[in-house]
């Protein structure tokens, strides 16, 4: 069975949701309490760096699921980073 470039879009956009949404319930509950004792700070730094470099990637390829995962992913780790340097 031949696997069509729809196929690999809709795979990748659902993988993309799943890793995107999981940061989600992180990101509200860091706005919420503006606890971030727990949270390592240089692990949270390069997350952040690492998901703007694959979203550099997504855009270098045009890759759809790659551009909306980790656009979104960037938004919810650069504030959870951005609030554990203010509030440490």
């Amino acid at each position: 069975m031949p696997v069509t470039p729809f196929t690999i879009e809709a795979i990748g956009l659902i993988a993309a949701c799943c890793t995107t949404f999981c940061w989600l319930p992180q990101a509200i509950r860091t706005i919420r309490t503006r606890d971030t004792r727990a949270l390592s700070l240089w692990t949270q730094v390069a997350f952040t760096f690492g998901v703007a470099l694959w979203l550099v990637y997504g855009l270098l390829l045009s890759s759809t699921p790659l551009i909306v995962a980790n656009g979104m992913t960037l938004v919810l780790a650069g504030t959870i980073t951005a609030l554990k340097l203010r509030f440490g």
